[in-house]
C-alpha cells in the first residue's frame, strides 16, 4: 500500500518485535514492561495505565522516536500516540509533566516532519499541534512560552516557528497531492492564534498563499477548505502588518465573492466578521463600497440565519458602510472603482455636474486614474468595463481644456481603436464615441452623437 494512504488503524495492526529492539538496547527493560502491558490492548486498559502511569508511556514513546528509525516503527509509535490523543485530547498535557522537564519532547517530532514520508509528517505535525496547545498557563494566565520548560532542548517558540515553516511549505509545494494543503489550512486555522504563528507566518509571505485559496466553493470537502481558510484570514485580521498585506492583495474581492454566492452560514459568518474587523482598517471601507458591498449586506440580512453574532456583525457592518458612503467624496469612490478595476455604470460616470465639478481632480499623480484607464481597455475581459472605460475617457476629453491632447500623449489612441471592432455592441458604441471626440474635439462630436 501506499504510505501516504495509510490510516492510524491499519498501522496498528502490526506486530512490532519489542524484544528484539531491547536485545540491541534500544529501548530499556522498563521501557519493554510498559510497552507489553500496553501494546494490543483494550482501550479501556490503555485508558487505565495512562492514568496511572501517563507521563512514563511519553517517555517511551519519545524515547523510541528518538533512537529507532525504522519506518515501520516511527509510524507504528506515532499511531499509538495520535490514537491516545485522539481517545482524550487532554492527554497532551501528559507531555508538560514536571517528570518530563529534562526531555526534549518535540525533537523527534520536530525532525519527522521533514524526513518522514506523508504519513509520518501529518502524524508529528498533529502531535506537535495539540501538545503546543495543551502547554499549561502561567499564574496571570499568560500562555507559557516554554523557554525553561526544557532545560537544554526546544523551546515552544522553536517549535512555532518550525511549524510555520512546514505549513508555508505544504502551501507551496504539498508533500501529498490532495492532502497537504487541506492539513497545513486545518492546522494553521488551530495555530494562528498564537502571536509567534502570526508574525512568522506573515515574515515567512505565508499571506499571499491564502489568497488563492479564497474562491466560491460547492463541494463539501471545498467549502471545509474555504472556511478554514477564511478563518485563517479573520485571525490575521487582529493583525496589523498581516493588515498591511491584506490591503495590497486581492483578498478584499475573493472575499466579497466568497459572501455573495456562498449559503453555508459558517463561510458567511467568519467572512462578514472579517469585514468588520477590516472596516476602519486603512482604504478597507471605501473599498468594500466600491466592490459593492452594502447591497450584499442589505440581502444577507434578508435570509434567516440563526447565528446571532452574524446578525450583530451585518447590523455593525451596515452601520460602518453608511459611515464611509458619508465620508467618501465622489472623486475618491470614482477612484477606488477605477483602481480596484471594478467599473460598472454607477451614477456618477453620467452625471454632468461629477465630470464639470472633478475634471481637475485626474491630474493628480501624473494622470494615474486615467493611465489605469487606459489599462482596463489594455487588459480586461469584461465588456462592461471596457464600456464604461472608453466613456469615460470621453467624458475627460469633453470635460478638460487639454483632454484630447493629454490623451493623445498617453497612447490611447490605438487602445481605443481596437475596441472598435469588439465582440460587444456596448463597447464598440463608447469606443466609437470616445474616437470621435478625440478627432472632432468635444463640440463636434456632441452634436454627432444627439
Amino acid at each position: 500500500m501506499d504510505r501516504a494512504e495509510l490510516s492510524t488503524e491499519q498501522v496498528l495492526k502490526r506486530d512490532i518485535p519489542w524484544e528484539t529492539y531491547m536485545t540491541t538496547k534500544l529501548i530499556s527493560g522498563t521501557g519493554l514492561q510498559l510497552l507489553r502491558r500496553y501494546d494490543n490492548r483494550a482501550e479501556s486498559v490503555r485508558a487505565q495505565l495512562l492514568d496511572d502511569d501517563g507521563p512514563a508511556y511519553v517517555q517511551v514513546f519519545v524515547n523510541i522516536l528518538r533512537d529507532i528509525f525504522k519506518e515501520e516503527t516511527v509510524e507504528y509509535v506515532l499511531a499509538l500516540i495520535d490514537e491516545m490523543l485522539t481517545a482524550n485530547l487532554k492527554r497532551a498535557r501528559l507531555f508538560h509533566d514536571r517528570s518530563l522537564a529534562n526531555e526534549d519532547t518535540y525533537e523527534p517530532f520536530l525532525r519527522l516532519l521533514w524526513k518522514g514520508n506523508w504519513f509520518i509528517q501529518e502524524k508529528s505535525c498533529k502531535i506537535l499541534a495539540l501538545i503546543v496547545s495543551a502547554r499549561p498557563k502561567t499564574q496571570d494566565g499568560v500562555v507559557a512560552n516554554g523557554e525553561n520548560s526544557k532545560k537544554k532542548g526546544t523551546t515552544i517558540n522553536d517549535v512555532l516557528k518550525e511549524l510555520v515553516e512546514w505549513l508555508c511549505t505544504q502551501l507551496k509545494k504539498p508533500s501529498h497531492p490532495t492532502c497537504g494543503i487541506p492539513t497545513a489550512i486545518n492546522y494553521l486555522a488551530s495555530l494562528l492564534k498564537e502571536p509567534v504563528v502570526r508574525s512568522s507566518f506573515v515574515q515567512a509571505d505565508g499571506v499571499k498563499l491564502l489568497i488563492p485559496l479564497i474562491t466560491p466553493a460547492s463541494t463539501q470537502q471545498s467549502i471545509q477548505l474555504l472556511y478554514e481558510t477564511c478563518l485563517c484570514v479573520w485571525l490575521l485580521s487582529y493583525y496589523e502588518p498581516a493588515i498591511e498585506y491584506l490591503a495590497t492583495s486581492r483578498a478584499l474581492p475573493r472575499l466579497v465573492d466568497v459572501v455573495r454566492s456562498s449559503t453555508k452560514e459558517k463561510v458567511v459568518r467568519v467572512v462578514v466578521l472579517t469585514f468588520r474587523n477590516l472596516l476602519s482598517k486603512g482604504t478597507f471601507g471605501a473599498q468594500m463600497v466600491d466592490l459593492g458591498l452594502p447591497q450584499i449586506v442589505q440581502s444577507l440580512k434578508a435570509q434567516a440565519w440563526s447565528d446571532e453574532d452574524l446578525l450583530e456583525a451585518l447590523n455593525h457592518l451596515e452601520d460602518g458602510l453608511k459611515d464611509n458612503i458619508k465620508k467618501l467624496s465622489s472623486f475618491d469612490k470614482y477612484k477606488q472603482e477605477v483602481l480596484l478595476g471594478h467599473l460598472d455604470w454607477s451614477p456618477m460616470h453620467k452625471d454632468p455636474l461629477f465630470w464639470r465639478d472633478n475634471v481637475s481632480c485626474f491630474e493628480e499623480n501624473d494622470f494615474q486614474v486615467l493611465r489605469v484607464l487606459i489599462t482596463i481597455m489594455e487588459t480586461s475581459s469584461d465588456p462592461r468595463a471596457l464600456a464604461v472605460a472608453c466613456f469615460d475617457l470621453s467624458q475627460f476629453i469633453q470635460h478638460h481644456p487639454a483632454g484630447r491632447v493629454i490623451v493623445n500623449d498617453l497612447k490611447a489612441k490605438e487602445r481605443v481603436m481596437k475596441l472598435m471592432n469588439h465582440d460587444s455592441a456596448e463597447v464598440t458604441k463608447n469606443a466609437l464615441l470616445c474616437i470621435q471626440r478625440l478627432f472632432l474635439g468635444a463640440k463636434y462630436a456632441s452634436f454627432l452623437q444627439a
